[in-house]
């Protein structure tokens, strides 16, 4: 290839995608050629989804001509003697710890038609821009010494470092690493067992963030370990108005929250028995009547929230915007703010009486007691939608539900139970109990609360921290541990998030433009 004239560079720093691994294997390929060339397609697929922004990469009119890969590490466990394998773990980034310490650099690397132009030094610059915005204590690598091969017999690794930083000798690595403010902390032996020209050697640097801000606990206000979880199972009866209604809610909210329970969670489509106010020969018109009432509702769930500081998960409500009939679930944060999440699947029964249509986003929940989730009954039934949230760091599922009949509850529970399993998270699952004589499609409740642990040995031998008796309205409480979660997730006798083989499926969430796409081919 013909070297680049400067004048004709179009560089642009970003985060690498799947479609660059032809150009990222290009560049391996050659610069290491010794070592055994590129990360293979699984491997690059898995460092994207495991830690997209970590990849970093500059392209020059589109095409990838050096990158910079990295995950962050719990450095007290990683320790200062380690292999390169010990960080990679067998290239798919299954070390990377969102809630680690450091930025650990894996790879940097240049098209070498493209070396004199500084691209190492843009992409060290942008790594630590990074860990700054992440709010890391620094930078680490496990530097090589290649030059060292020409040395090593005649001084020990240690000197020849020492040599290098006191610029007595020239390594390409290393030299470079100490022009850009790392400094050396070990020699690590063993670190690239088939690195001939370092023997094996490596050098971990670090480079120290300024601006790191210590993540001490606040006096008040601080995310907690411990999460005392409030779960209602609710019975269904008339109310002669709205203010019948939130009595009763408020009797619950004042009952939980006296235990000085953290959140609350109530069932799907607990207002409903207000239904009977409205024409019951046209249920789809009635339950748009009764969305008429919802912004109230949400108001005044908000104000128990802040008067009984407690946060509520309102179970569901119908919403109508004059076009669009929804089922929302309400948060209504203890510190005044409130957020939605909207109910992505419709059964066939909510289509037809009452022409309910699905959302299109899903959210992970910022709360005093860490991120949860929130799916609404059918939503649990489908796997990628739990799998996608904790994804996103999500530790608790809170599942409001309605069922009518046992079989219906049980397919509920089990993949409530799956979700628990499968995501190494808590599942909370609320339903409501007894009849609604003259309310249409409501007539029926069955249900059985419950609360959902991972299974292992740490957790209840069945895996049920708690569970109400059947068809009986009452309250379960219950402590959550979430550090049990990080435990599991690092030492478990099964590690399901950390086992998932990435380099062969991932769940991506699709934008407004791909499902206009799909929406078209599918009309066609």
């Amino acid at each position: 290839m013909e070297q680049p004239h400067p004048s004709k560079h179009r560089l642009k720093l970003r985060n690498l995608k799947l479609s660059d691994y032809t150009d990222v294997k290009e560049i391996m390929d050659r610069v290491y050629t010794a070592m055994g060339g590129a990360w293979n397609p699984g491997e690059f697929a898995s460092m994207l989804a495991r830690f997209p922004q970590g990849q970093i990469c500059i392209d020059d009119k589109g095409r990838v001509i050096a990158a910079a890969l990295s995950l962050i590490v719990d450095f007290s466990k990683l320790g200062d003697q380690h292999t390169y394998e010990d960080v990679v773990g067998d290239g798919h980034l299954k070390n990377h710890d969102p809630d680690g310490d450091y930025l650990y650099g894996i790879d940097v690397f240049v098209h070498p038609d493209y070396r004199g132009l500084r691209l190492g030094r843009r992409l060290y610059d942008a790594r630590k821009e990074l860990c700054e915005q992440l709010n890391l204590q620094g930078i680490l690598l496990g530097g090589r010494i290649p030059a060292y091969r020409k040395h090593c017999d005649e001084m020990t690794p240690h000197q020849y470092c020492r040599m290098v930083k006191n610029k007595e000798l020239f390594d390409p690595v290393l030299t470079f690493q100490l022009s850009n403010d790392f400094h050396i902390k070990k020699v690590m032996s063993g670190y690239i067992p088939e690195d001939r020209h370092s023997r094996a050697y490596g050098v971990l640097l670090e480079w120290n963030n300024i601006y790191y801000e210590e993540r001490k606990k606040p006096l008040f206000g601080g995310k907690k370990s411990y999460v005392r979880l409030g779960v209602v199972q609710w019975q269904m009866r008339r109310f002669e108005s709205v203010d019948d209604f939130l009595h009763q809610v408020e009797f619950f909210v004042d009952t939980v929250s006296g235990y000085n329970s953290d959140l609350i969670l109530l069932p799907e489509l607990l207002n409903v028995p207000l239904l009977s106010q409205f024409n019951q020969e046209d249920p789809a018109e009635a339950m748009r009547s009764l969305a008429g009432h919802t912004e109230t509702l949400r108001a005044e769930f908000l104000k128990m929230a802040l008067a009984y500081n407690i946060n509520i998960v309102a179970g569901s409500m119908p919403e109508y915007d004059g076009q669009r009939l929804y089922n929302v679930s309400f948060l209504c944060r203890r510190d005044g703010t409130w957020d939605s999440q909207y109910k992505l699947h419709i059964t066939p029964d909510e289509k037809q009486y009452w022409g309910l249509q699905g959302g299109e986003d899903l959210k992970v929940f910022e709360t005093d007691v860490g991120k949860i989730g929130i799916l609404i009954c059918y939503d649990v039934e489908f796997p990628e939608l739990s799998r996608y949230l904790v994804d996103q760091g999500m530790n608790l599922l809170l599942v409001p539900y309605w069922t009518d009949t046992k079989n219906g509850y049980l397919r509920v529970r089990r993949c409530a139970q799956a979700r628990a399993i499968e995501n190494e998270c808590y599942v909370a699952i609320s339903g409501s109990v007894g009849n609604l004589p003259k309310v249409e499609n409501m007539d029926i409740q069955y249900s059985q609360s419950a609360i959902f642990t991972p299974s292992d040995f740490a957790f209840p031998h069945d895996a049920v921290a708690a569970e109400a008796t059947p068809n009986t309205e009452m309250t379960l409480m219950v402590d959550l541990d979430l550090d049990l979660l990080k435990e599991l997730r690092k030492q478990g006798s099964v590690r399901n998030l950390q086992s998932r083989r990435l380099d062969l499926y991932n769940i991506q969430w699709l934008k407004g433009e791909q499902r206009k796409k799909i929406d078209k081919e599918a009309d066609i």
